[in-house]
């Protein structure tokens, strides 16, 4: 591990300030935040991240989860993912983040972790992880050694052939199918972002993962009022039952009525190179009945577009059972 500057940030303006104040146009920003560093101290010590400061935030008051005035949620971007998966709001009115933080990590993780952390998790992807190895994530223009390379893992939808990572956030799952928006603060002010518009697709570009700039720190995450009378689900297929990331997950919010799905988002995790919404699915479940072959048309619909390596095709079929099996747990009581 390099040296590094350590310091806490007083107040909001002083950690954007810290945070613009050296940068480079990498991925890897000189000055990183640090919150719960569950991902970060482990980069650093594997030299994938290599800062020359870290700005502690812990102290700011960015931990806050309560119910917004339209009826909504507020979820502060330093709030740990045990408490967030464990709050009444969460588990009553977005049961799909709840069981989607559960599924992940571990118990001591989990108490550590934080929502922003969360956003920002970067891919396990074993070739990122090692220094040695040719990365174009880590070092652009190095080349792709997952690509022909141990890619059992890696991404089937989004990926280029710059990158074939995926993401391997469960929380992001959830957060894509309920809609949430990300509220950042830097230099040029505050500013929303739709969850859809926040996370990049690798393209030739795969270093850079998110609009975030130098500075910006992202301070709550927010999620719209839930959809009367819907049912949301999570499920995660791995190759253990804890404590592992997932082959293909999917997270799903349903409402039927009268014998018909009047409304469907679908989310899917561990298949591709960023949280993944499927509208394809979506479309194909719009209005139809809610049984095994409009689920299975719509799992077809959201693969449709796979590109298997030469090792994850069984993702193919993974997930779209995963997927079928989601929306019947979801909708067997509506």
């Amino acid at each position: 591990m390099d040296m590094f500057q350590l310091s806490r940030a007083r107040d909001l303006p002083d950690a954007i300030k810290a945070g613009a104040s050296a940068h480079t146009a990498q991925q890897g920003a000189e000055v990183r935040f640090l919150a719960g560093g569950t991902t970060l101290v482990d980069l650093m010590k594997l030299n994938v991240e290599r800062p020359v400061r870290i700005v502690d935030i812990n102290r700011l008051p960015l931990g806050e989860i309560a119910a917004t005035d339209d009826g909504g949620v507020r979820i502060g971007a330093t709030s740990r993912n045990s408490d967030v998966a464990h709050h009444p709001l969460i588990r009553e009115r977005y049961a799909v983040l709840s069981q989607a933080l559960l599924s992940g990590a571990s118990v001591q993780l989990r108490n550590m972790a934080t929502t922003a952390g969360n956003l920002l998790q970067r891919t396990r992807c074993v070739y990122f992880r090692d220094t040695a190895s040719p990365c174009n994530k880590r070092e652009p223009g190095s080349g792709c050694s997952a690509i022909g390379g141990a890619n059992r893992m890696m991404a089937i939808l989004g990926t280029s052939e710059a990158c074939i990572a995926s993401n391997p956030s469960d929380m992001n799952v959830a957060l894509a199918a309920l809609e949430a928006t990300i509220h950042v603060e830097g230099t040029s002010g505050k500013r929303a972002i739709a969850f859809d518009d926040f996370h990049l697709l690798p393209g030739t570009t795969p270093d850079r993962e998110h609009v975030l700039e130098a500075g910006d720190l992202v301070t709550h995450v927010t999620l719209p009022p839930p959809v009367v009378g819907a049912r949301s689900v999570y499920l995660k297929l791995r190759d253990r039952a804890s404590y592992e990331f997932a082959l293909a997950s999917a997270a799903i919010v349903v409402g039927v009525k009268d014998g018909r799905i009047a409304y469907v988002r679908v989310g899917l995790g561990g298949v591709a190179t960023k949280p993944w919404r499927s509208r394809e699915a979506e479309k194909e479940l719009q209005d139809a009945a809610p049984e095994e072959t409009a689920f299975r048309r719509a799992a077809d619909a959201a693969l449709a577009d796979a590109k298997p390596q030469s090792e994850n095709g069984f993702k193919v079929e993974l997930a779209k059972r995963c997927i079928v099996h989601a929306l019947t747990l979801a909708t067997q009581a509506s």
